[in-house]
């Protein structure tokens, strides 16, 4: 499991936790997306793409779950029910802790001795 640095992918995946714990859900849009679109576009990042499609998928079904809602709130954060923003929550940071796991491992390997 050969994983490339990706500068933007670790903060991206760190920062939505903060941004869903913190209040701000509908920015969390951003790193959410610069996560997705980074692992899929990067084939070092390919063990990562099931991480990253959890933590889209979960993002987006708290999306839609609140523009779905018959009397939402102006704000995502009021709206996002809290077992939908735990779940946003794990996922972003299983996402963020099997990139450190696999740049270990790979650090790893490299460094280990032949022979």
């Amino acid at each position: 499991m050969s994983t490339t640095r990706s500068l933007p992918v670790i903060i991206s995946a760190w920062s939505v936790p903060v941004l869903i714990v913190g209040q701000f859900a509908m920015v969390a849009v951003i790193p959410v997306t610069v996560v997705l679109v980074a692992v899929e576009r990067n084939a070092g990042l390919r063990p990562l793409r099931w991480f990253a499609r959890a933590l889209a998928a979960s993002y987006l079904a708290g999306l839609i779950l609140w523009a779905a809602g018959p009397d939402r709130a102006p704000s995502l954060s009021k709206d996002l029910h809290p077992a939908v923003a735990a779940v946003i929550v794990a996922a972003a940071v299983a996402t963020a802790v099997a990139y450190h796991v696999s740049r270990r491992r790979s650090e790893r390997r490299q460094a280990a001795p032949i022979g």
